[in-house]
């Protein structure tokens, strides 16, 4: 059921924030330290494990996935509540670790998109769109093939 994404969620989140206090003890800071990313991360795992341990129904995975897709939402509404000005008056090494990551994330899509690689393409299907960036007004039709039946 649904209702189990939800529990699963929660769990996942209860788990995340602890983890998240437990490393913001760990490094000497007053407040959670990555509670939501670890929970959305420990959610993830929790979906494949259960998949590949068919352990997930069709509805419960249907909860999970919705939840999961709620990650970008979440994130923001989490944000939202942090002292942004309190940490950047703190000093450069918010600005420096906030340009890091965005560089790193930058880094890790360019490296994905290149071990993913790209599906081949027909070349009857590139052929009218090169000659429409080329220029041409009227691109050519594209070549279909005849049945036997169409004769």
């Amino acid at each position: 059921m649904t209702v189990l994404g939800v529990a699963l969620l929660a769990l996942c989140t209860l788990v995340g924030v602890f983890l998240g206090d437990l490393l913001g003890i760990l490094l000497g800071v007053k407040a959670n330290v990555g509670g939501v990313g670890i929970a959305m991360m420990l959610l993830i795992a929790a979906r494949i494990w259960l998949m590949r341990h068919d352990r997930l129904g069709h509805a419960t995975k249907l909860g999970v996935e919705f939840w999961a897709s709620m990650y970008i939402p979440i994130v923001v509404a989490m944000a939202a509540q942090q002292n942004v000005v309190a940490a950047v008056s703190g000093g450069p090494i918010v600005i420096i670790a906030a340009v890091g990551s965005v560089l790193l994330c930058f880094a890790a899509t360019a490296l994905l998109g290149r071990i993913g690689g790209r599906p081949a393409r027909d070349s009857a299907e590139a052929e009218p769109a090169a000659a429409v960036i080329a220029g041409d007004v009227e691109a050519p039709s594209p070549v279909r093939p005849t049945t036997a039946s169409g004769r």
